[in-house]
């Protein structure tokens, strides 16, 4: 008989090696490796026997993180099936939206979103409905079609099958999902183990939200590639943050800035024992250098990384060994991933050049879902192109310096809104910042900073310009300043900078 090879024997291998390992921690469950590959099969089973997925079908999921995850996701693995994770933040008609347009054939809800799928499963009355910790009033609970043991689910996976369908946060339009196969993840695994030396003596904790690409695969499916233990938060708290990794001693986690800052704002942060973790990884945005440097203060080595949904998103990336020299660089490409930085026709552009980032490598996507148009547009041949503009030095370190969607055109001169923010986090008073374009009569767009203050500090509109005045181009400079609470920002802590154009534009 011929073995079967899909993502869902990394389990059932490491299984075979180190049985009563502990896999994954959640709360008050543990799973073993023997545990999980059981537990990974029982759901195959229920799939393809109670809810009749088959390969290619699409699976939803509506849930804070959860052993379930995993298991689904090595279950679909095994069968062939797509999961498609769905952010718990959305609105109603946002996630209407991508299940309609996924097409999925039975969605996995939590209890805490019964009253947010009510509404999406009438506008999809065949979508069948399993609650994990309920059972909906046209649906089944998934204890009484959950099976401890079961037989041998029969799986179509393979390495080449289709395996995760998130979505883009849709900042330019409707959300699109990026269709990753198994052999994506494998790769991004690779490319993640390599940046972290990830080694089956890791414990990895994962607080990011399981439905973004980088909750899941930075750290959490590498992490169950290579036989380690795996602790779960539902959602992130500095508080349950801090205790873990001062009581359960775990070896590695990911905290994006916004995470990295309220830890240390936490009454925790000083009595944290932190000498048993040895790594945070961290990315998505900014990383403002005090933050790392208070990190490194407690002997923790951070790196930071760079990808996108589209890349799974493990692409570039420093590692422990890095040199941590180059302040402001996300890293060298990954084991297994390239770059290029291009003009607009698509040209190289020298060393420190600012050009469109493009990424290639078998982590890369292979394409939108149903959407060939927008496909053909990401790539370049085998390129993604990212959207992103950087630029690489003469030992090939990649610099980010903004989204080409929130470079501002002011007077014929390109301002990079990361550039000016990242000076403006230089000032001690500046807890978070982010510069937009405003329209602007004579110069076509003027930039405009909002701001939000240290607390118990105080800061003004002259007092920043004086600070920027010797630091930036006079061009360059925020034109006004707008002194806010909190900056709108995504599940994995990046500003979203289009919202704030629109509360702009409603004079807001």
């Amino acid at each position: 008989m011929t073995e079967r090879l899909d993502l869902s024997t990394w389990i059932s291998k490491n299984a075979a090696f180190s049985p009563t390992k502990p896999a994954t921690l959640f709360e008050d469950m543990q799973l073993t490796y023997a545990d999980l590959d059981q537990r990974i099969n029982s759901v195959a089973y229920l799939l393809q026997n109670d809810c009749h997925i088959e390969i290619g079908d699409r699976v939803g999921l509506l849930a804070h993180n959860c052993v379930e995850y995993i298991t689904l996701l090595f279950a679909c693995a095994r069968l062939g099936a797509i999961l498609t994770p769905m952010n718990w933040r959305l609105a109603v008609p946002e996630l209407t939206y991508i299940a309609q347009d996924a097409g999925l054939k039975v969605l996995f809800v939590e209890e805490a979103f019964q009253a947010t799928v009510e509404p999406i499963q009438q506008e999809l009355p065949d979508c069948q409905l399993v609650g994990f910790d309920f059972e909906p009033q046209r649906g089944q609970m998934w204890t009484s079609l959950f099976r401890d043991e079961c037989p041998e689910a029969e799986g179509d996976g393979s390495l080449d099958a289709p395996l995760l369908l998130p979505y883009t946060s849709g900042t330019t339009g409707r959300p699109k999902g990026a269709l990753l196969t198994q052999s994506n993840l494998h790769w991004n695994s690779l490319n993640a183990v390599h940046m972290q030396s990830m080694s089956s003596e890791d414990h990895a904790l994962t607080v990011l939200p399981l439905f973004h690409a980088g909750g899941l695969n930075n750290q959490s499916t590498p992490i169950l590639y290579v036989g380690g233990t795996l602790s779960l938060h539902r959602r992130f708290d500095p508080t349950k943050t801090l205790q873990t990794i001062h009581g359960n001693r775990p070896t590695i986690t990911c905290l994006v800035p916004a995470m990295m800052a309220a830890c240390i704002s936490s009454p925790l942060w000083e009595e944290t024992d932190f000498s048993n973790l040895r790594l945070n990884v961290t990315g998505s945005t900014l990383v403002p250098d005090h933050l790392s440097d208070r990190f490194r203060e407690k002997g923790v080595t951070v790196v930071e990384m760079y990808g996108l949904t589209e890349t799974a998103p493990v692409s570039v990336y420093h590692r422990a060994d890095s040199d941590f020299s180059k302040r402001g660089s996300t890293g060298l490409p990954g084991l297994h991933s390239e770059i290029r930085i291009v003009d607009l026709n698509g040209h190289n552009v020298p060393v420190h050049e600012k050009g469109e980032v493009l990424i290639k490598g078998p982590n890369v996507m292979s394409g939108y879902w149903q959407n060939p148009g927008a496909t053909k547009d990401a790539f370049d041949g085998d390129w993604f192109r990212t959207g992103d503009i950087g630029y690489q030095d003469g030992d090939g370190y990649l610099y980010i310096t903004d989204r080409r969607t929130n470079m501002i055109i002011s007077g014929s001169e390109n301002i990079y809104a990361a550039e000016v923010e990242r000076v403006l986090y230089e000032h001690p008073a500046v807890a978070e910042c982010a510069l937009i374009g405003k329209p602007d009569p004579q110069w076509g767009e003027i930039p405009v900073a909002f701001v939000v203050v240290q607390p118990g500090e105080q800061l003004s509109t002259e007092h920043l310009k004086d600070f920027l005045k010797s630091k930036l181009a006079r061009y360059k400079q925020p034109k006004a300043y707008e002194f806010i609470d909190d900056l709108p920002k995504n599940a994995m802590g990046k500003v979203l900078h289009y919202v704030l154009r629109e509360q702009m534009a409603a004079g807001l």
